[in-house]
């Protein structure tokens, strides 16, 4: 596991994506807009598991780096869409992108049977990093 966590860290930034200094809180974010497409940042802070005040400041840094955008929710304008800017998408698709392709590549073979104890065993692990007592 720790292997696999360091060469997940190691995969490089995209060029174009460098000088935007991105941290590993940013990553995160990213995935979830990437994968699972644009939300409210009350969205986001329930699946990072943070305040929305850090994912509103996150937010407001990716904004103006043009990476991430904000728009009015068409169906309640109260609330805020965030989304991957199409500008920065490609490179973030190729990045982050990867380790997605890997998981498929490393699943694939499996039976839906096989694919399900995996991942409630990955479910299961991650429970018990955050609450040991949950383990059992």
């Amino acid at each position: 596991m720790p292997r696999m966590v360091g060469r997940a860290k190691r995969l490089a930034v995209p060029e174009e994506l460098r000088s935007s200094a991105l941290a590993p809180r940013h990553l995160s974010l990213l995935a979830y807009l990437l994968f699972d497409g644009p939300m409210t940042v009350n969205e986001l802070a329930g699946r990072l598991e943070v305040a929305p005040a850090t994912v509103s400041l996150m937010v407001g840094d990716l904004d103006k780096k043009g990476i991430l955008e904000r728009t009015s929710d068409p169906a309640d304008r109260r609330r805020t869409i965030v989304s991957i800017t199409e500008a920065r998408r490609p490179a973030i698709e190729d990045w982050l992108g990867q380790s997605a392709r890997a998981w498929r590549t490393a699943l694939a073979p499996l039976t839906d049977a096989e694919r399900a104890l995996f991942t409630s065993t990955l479910a299961a692990y991650e429970r018990a990093l955050s609450d040991p007592e949950d383990a059992t």
